[in-house]
């Protein structure tokens, strides 16, 4: 009974999520991705501009990103119009398109830092250019672009440029199964899922067909 009366009360657990916003990261609209891009075209970022250009194009998750290497972009000495990178989280690989502004900036950012095949393509500033940056910097690099342009960083994140390009490509033309194969999901629910696609969307999209 004693230990009872002298027993010291747990310290209360707080939530990870407490004072965050949780939830699905909206895309960034087209004239989001220009201002940030000329942002950092202008503040002569060379890195930032090309991974910022690179995570648009791919709609890969922030640890692909991280993890792309010279050859999967660039492996004869120039960036390629297409590239394929195999996914941390499935397994699979995924084909995307590199738009000619996005392999402009790469080009340029391999000549000024002189990367080669067998390389990471994106490190940090610490000069561990052996090592490829974390996707918890990543994360921090993003919410800096985000930010510089006058957007709240706590609504938007990583996943904001995964979607970015797949949901205007969806809206567009309405070809889940396109947005599906670009995005790399093995179902195509996940894709309904991640675009946030609504009964009104489909009927939409129905409408615009005739038999």
């Amino acid at each position: 009974m004693q230990d009872q009366v002298n027993a010291v009360p747990a310290p209360k657990r707080i939530p990870w999520n407490k004072g965050k916003l949780t939830g699905a990261k909206p895309p960034l609209r087209p004239k989001h991705v220009w201002s940030i891009r000329t942002k950092l075209q202008i503040e002569g970022r060379a890195r930032d501009l090309a991974m910022f250009n690179l995570a648009i194009d791919s709609k890969l998750r922030g640890c692909d990103v991280v993890a792309i290497r010279v050859e999967d972009v660039a492996a004869g000495g120039y960036t390629a119009d297409r590239a394929t990178v195999r996914q941390k989280k499935t397994g699979r690989p995924v084909r995307f398109e590199l738009s000619e502004q996005t392999r402009q900036s790469v080009d340029d950012y391999i000549k000024i830092t002189g990367k080669r095949p067998g390389e990471i393509l994106f490190t940090g500033h610490r000069g561990t250019d052996h090592r490829s940056m974390t996707t918890r910097q990543y994360a921090r690099l993003v919410s800096e672009w985000i930010g510089s342009v006058g957007l709240d960083p706590r609504l938007f994140g990583t996943h904001s440029l995964r979607r970015s390009k797949a949901t205007l490509i969806y809206r567009r033309t309405g070809n889940l199964r396109a947005v599906q194969l670009l995005l790399g999901h093995t179902k195509i629910e996940s894709t309904v899922r991640y675009l946030g696609i609504e009964v009104d969307d489909a009927l939409a999209i129905a409408e615009q067909v005739d038999v």
